[in-house]
């Protein structure tokens, strides 16, 4: 049922996935597979830092799209991180990638990957980044007693689905009726409301773009007004929606990454 109530805004993105690494890469990478309570089993690829003595370990929640856990893997954040000295964890969120369909509580699959890498690192804290998708879900996830992340990088999170899925028509007349049928859910997911419930995290880094429509900087400028937490807001001036990797800010906003993850590190210490 799941499955088809998720078409209009995911259909296009449900395929079978295909891992971008080489045989010989993906030696490297212990896979691992963990029941969220959304009913989805969650698929991930954990991978060990480069260096002797990792810093934290880093779970990346994915934007829309067929590449899901992959988008990572082929853009280089893995590659950045593991060299500057963190493990890597990559997951599906439920209906994507490699993981099976559970309900729309998104936010569950984000708690439980996380718990998964406090036990598979157990002594090192544990750090996270999200983007569009990923980002909008971990905010409610953060209002969960039970997640284990330490700090946390958001990119090009919206603040509600109404607001996103508004420039998408078939996806808007079904968020609205599914709205009418659930109202206590709509409530449960309001994003911008459940950011002020963030528990455990020391500090949030919120990195949005100048011209994305999508989820605009007004989106990080009330989550950051709403955060129980130190926070941070960083712009950059010219990359599309869930691509700042891919622009022109690329060298910029890797060094912001490593920068913020390595202050949270030392802070811990």
């Amino acid at each position: 049922m799941y499955k088809l109530l998720k078409r209009p805004f995911f259909g296009r993105f449900m395929v079978k996935w295909q891992n971008p690494l080489t045989p010989e890469q993906q030696k490297e990478w212990e896979p691992l597979q963990i029941q969220s309570k959304s009913g989805g089993k969650i698929y991930g690829l954990f991978a060990k830092a480069f260096t002797d003595y990792p810093k934290a370990t880093i779970v990346l929640g994915h934007p829309m799209g067929k590449e899901a856990k992959g988008y990572f893997l082929k853009n280089g954040y893995t590659d950045l991180l593991r060299k500057n000295g963190y493990n890597t964890l990559v997951f599906d969120i439920n209906g994507f990638g490699e993981s099976t369909h559970g309900n729309f509580s998104y936010f569950e699959d984000i708690v439980v990957i996380g718990i998964e890498a406090s036990k598979l690192t157990p002594n090192i804290p544990i750090g996270y980044l999200g983007i569009s998708l990923g980002g909008q879900w971990a905010t409610i996830a953060f209002a969960d007693i039970e997640h284990k992340y330490n700090f946390a990088i958001i990119e090009s999170a919206a603040t509600s689905l109404d607001e996103f899925w508004k420039n998408f028509p078939v996806a808007d007349r079904t968020l609205k009726v599914l709205n009418v049928l659930l109202p206590n859910f709509k409530k449960k997911i309001k994003m911008e409301e459940r950011i002020k419930e963030a528990k455990h995290l020391k500090s949030l880094l919120l990195i949005y773009s100048n011209i994305d429509n999508w989820t605009p900087v007004s989106m990080g400028k009330t989550f950051e007004k709403n955060s129980p937490v130190l926070t941070e807001l960083w712009t950059v001036n010219n990359a599309k929606h869930a691509a700042i990797m891919k622009s022109e800010h690329k060298e910029e906003y890797q060094k912001k990454i490593i920068s913020y993850f390595n202050s949270q590190t030392d802070n811990l210490k």
